[in-house]
């Protein structure tokens, strides 16, 4: 009996010890660690233009913390101040582009170097009157206070004969330069050398000395499992080659490519012209600027690479998901969108190498203060574009976090939802949400970006191979030659382009914007009068089937009528744009495809009408007629269709007015009619309110004149 409860309490006993090491792991597991950095130590850690900290350090630190299943709090609390926060254990672990030395180890534990450094001197641009140490005799020299800089110039002070001058920071130092009060300053190389490609005045000279390593720090004798964690990321890193992409991302060092003298190799075109389609308001990959001219990233890109390969192409800017269903149906070549390479989409496309590494962001309405982390959208809506990363993102977490997802069109939908409280955040690729903080939406963005997927150029599956080797050898030329840091610093920089005037107000709106908007104005008169026109003979004739004696002539219209109501109108636009270029063997213009669509449904309505005016007119009147002699045909055209034609008048001005807010309908196939004129301006100002309000009161100009001209008419044929 006693050996029973011994063996009953081992197994409850060695059960709790189990339990208590598996919760402690986990625990552990799940751990986050503050860590102290600097605050402005480019391009090692300092803020971004959207107020987040970026930089060498940040981004090595929140690679490892994913790889190594840990957290991270970052704390930037300046360089001395993250010493001494370590020191009294207020944080566990500092990253700060710290040298390792021996005076330093005494008091701290490090990990292996994650970044070599080095020393150099500095210039004001177009200085050649010192070119080395030797020319710094009589001269001043600054450095920032406590940095491996000084050290070196206070034991080399003597031998070159040069006075020094400290400073607290970097800004210091490049005013100095600037204003005349040192005449050469030593930092750190990367830090110098971020400095000139971000448009500092300065040029670099002499030789670069070699410098300590910097190294991830905690107290010493404290969080050894940190540092260990530390070293096993970035042996990770190193190897999988995420360390050098994220090195490269900010210091430019001139290795990227390992043979200098490799030339872009010539690949032979197939075609005279590829016709390239893309959407048409994504910026800022592409987007209409105020001349109103397609750019943007994926633009410039297709334009040089174009260029440097020989070969001519044909933009068609139709929007995501017609550009997708246009490659499908062969109705163009290729497409460049923003279009993130999956494995779904190889399914059906043959994908360049990745041109743009994306990441998508959470963004909310300025002042909110509310939401700070994922676990603060519990409870909330949170809007994202249909069929994006974003929205797989959301629904992937939306169990986790406790959201409910809204899914929108559009960015600017986005935006405007956003506005008016019907969200309470956003999700879109980072790009464009910091694109529409430049362009002045009242947005801000308090969670860090995800790391998204990469951006390709994109073939028919087995279609076009040339198309997608001359993309590859003119952007490899690009990224050899840094013609394509050129092109994405121009868009992703600061996120804006330069306008005119400014949007934001309604008279720059205006004033930017009239001459787009009176154009697409003239595309939807057309497409209505031209339509209606071939709808009133179509629709016209079928009527006078439906009331003709012949059953054969009443069964055709019939036919007609119900399967052409019976087709929603966006469908019946997609067939014949995309499907039936499949059945014909060509292509139908968008256009003439947009005639044909709204012809098509508008003259099976038009048929009702007609069939309906003439049962409106007493039966009597036929019988009549055809009583004293004269024929159907002869009744029909002098005593019928007069009568009828007073009646159908007014439904006839109705459904003008029906087809001309049809034609917003096309913009799904790419038609720039009003609507779609509208979506372009916005996806460059993001000015929706002001925008769509004009377009509303245009659209209510020109039908309430067709309102009133149809009741002139009325009157005058009564």
């Amino acid at each position: 009996m006693k050996r029973k409860h011994f063996l009953l309490s081992f197994i409850v006993m060695m059960a709790s010890l189990l339990t208590f090491t598996l919760g402690q792991t986990a625990q552990a597991e799940e751990k986050t660690y503050n860590i102290g950095t600097d605050l402005t130590f480019a391009p090692f850690e300092f803020q971004d233009s959207k107020g987040e900290y970026v930089g060498i350090d940040v981004d090595l630190l929140q690679a490892i913390a994913k790889d190594q299943d840990f957290k991270v709090n970052l704390k930037p609390l300046g360089f001395d101040s993250a010493i001494q926060a370590v020191q009294s254990k207020q944080v566990d672990g500092m990253i700060a582009g710290m040298s390792i030395t021996d005076e330093r180890k005494k008091s701290f534990d490090f990990s292996e170097p994650y970044f070599d450094s080095g020393l150099q001197m500095a210039v004001k641009k177009g200085n050649d009157k010192i070119k080395g140490y030797e020319d710094l005799k009589g001269k001043t020299v600054a450095a920032k206070v406590g940095t491996e800089s000084a050290t070196f110039l206070e034991k080399n002070q003597e031998k070159y004969g040069f006075t020094i001058k400290n400073f607290d920071d970097a800004t210091g130092l490049y005013q100095a330069l600037e204003n005349g009060e040192a005449d050469a300053i030593f930092d750190d190389y990367p830090v110098l050398g971020y400095a000139i490609t971000n448009g500092q005045k300065l040029q670099l000279v002499g030789k670069k000395e070699t410098g300590s390593s910097y190294g991830f720090a905690v107290k010493k004798g404290q969080n050894k499992e940190l540092i260990e964690k530390f070293n096993a990321g970035l042996k990770e890193l190193k190897s999988s080659g995420k360390y050098d992409e994220i090195i490269s991302k900010y210091i430019s060092t001139g290795t990227e490519t390992t043979d200098t003298d490799s030339k872009m190799k010539k690949i032979q075109p197939k075609k005279d012209t590829y016709v390239i389609a893309s959407d048409s308001t994504f910026a800022p990959f592409e987007f209409q600027n105020s001349d109103g001219k397609y750019e943007g990233i994926d633009v410039d890109l297709v334009n040089r690479i174009a260029e440097l390969q020989d070969f001519t192409i044909e933009f068609k800017f139709i929007g995501f998901s017609s550009a997708v269903q246009a490659v499908e149906s062969g109705q163009a070549d290729a497409m460049i969108a923003g279009m993130t390479i999956t494995d779904e989409r190889e399914k059906s496309f043959d994908f360049s190498t990745p041109y743009f590494n994306s990441g998508i962001q959470i963004a909310v309405k300025k002042g909110n203060d509310n939401i700070h982390s994922y676990k603060d959208l519990k409870d909330k809506k949170v809007g994202a574009k249909i069929g994006t990363e974003s929205a797989d993102f959301l629904e992937a977490n939306k169990d986790k976090y406790g959201y409910s997802i809204k899914y929108l069109d559009t960015t600017d939908a986005l935006y405007s939802a956003l506005e008016i409280n019907e969200i309470d955040a956003m999700m879109d690729d980072y790009p464009v949400i910091g694109y529409g903080v430049a362009q002045k939406q009242p947005l801000i963005t308090p969670i860090p970006r995800e790391e998204g997927g990469k951006y390709g150029f994109a073939v028919k599956k087995g279609k076009n191979p040339e198309l997608i080797q001359m993309f590859n050898e003119g952007l490899a030329e690009l990224k050899r030659t840094g013609e394509y840091d050129e092109i994405i610093g121009k868009y992703v920089k600061d996120g804006s382009t330069e306008n005119k005037v400014d949007e934001s107000t309604f008279v720059g709106m205006i004033q930017n914007n009239w001459k787009r908007l009176l154009n697409g104005l003239w595309m939807t008169i057309q497409l209505t009068l031209i339509s209606f026109i071939l709808a009133l003979i179509v629709g016209v004739l079928f009527g006078l089937f439906s009331a003709s004696p012949s059953k054969t002539l009443r069964v055709i219209s019939t036919i007609y009528v119900d399967i052409i109501r019976g087709i929603p109108l966006m469908v019946l636009a997609f067939f014949i744009y995309f499907g039936l270029p499949g059945i014909l063997g060509f292509n139908i213009p968008v256009f003439l495809a947009g005639i044909i669509t709204l012809t098509l449904n508008a003259s099976a309505y038009i048929s009702e009408i007609v069939r309906g005016g003439i049962k409106a007119v007493p039966v009597g009147q036929m019988e009549a007629s055809r009583s004293l002699g004269l024929s159907y045909n002869r009744t029909m055209q002098k005593i019928i269709l007069p009568q009828a034609i007073k009646i159908m008048i007014p439904s006839f001005v109705n459904q003008f007015v029906i087809s001309l807010k049809d034609t917003t309908i096309l913009s799904a196939i790419g038609l720039i009619e009003l609507l779609q004129t509208g979506k372009i301006i916005v996806a460059r100002n993001l000015q929706s309110t002001m925008v769509y309000f004009v377009i509303a009161m245009m659209y209510l100009i020109l039908i309430t004149a067709l309102t009133k001209l149809a009741k002139v008419l009325e009157k005058k044929v009564k």
